[in-house]
């Protein structure tokens, strides 16, 4: 009986399939809320006042250290940035827009997943 119950045991857990979750895509602007979770290779989108040179940074909340910088040329409107975290140690970044003079235009706090 207990050989029975053991393989029936077996039986129910093979049986089990994992559930995988797509990677979550943000489909609104993501300075829109005040937190926002992410993952490696997360799509982020965001308005931009103007044509021109910006710059997105990601801080560390607890230490307050540039993680990291990049500067790229944005379009009026909306616009699309993949995020990657994967070298990343911190799990709360701040996530900062600034335009070409240094002027802060966004700012939100990412949870790295």
């Amino acid at each position: 009986m207990k050989r029975l119950i053991f393989i029936l045991f077996l039986f129910l857990v093979s049986c089990i399939d994992e559930v995988v979750e797509p990677m979550p895509e943000l489909n609104e602007n993501v300075f829109s809320h005040q937190e926002s979770s992410v993952t490696n290779g997360s799509e982020i989108q965001f308005e931009l006042p103007k044509n021109g040179v910006y710059f997105l940074s990601m801080i560390d909340t607890e230490t307050n250290q540039l993680v990291t910088k990049e500067r790229f040329v944005g379009i009026i409107g909306l616009n699309k940035l993949n995020i990657y975290t994967k070298s990343v140690q911190s799990r709360y970044l701040y996530l900062v827009l600034h335009d070409e003079n240094k002027i802060e235009l966004n700012k939100t706090k990412l949870v790295l997943k």
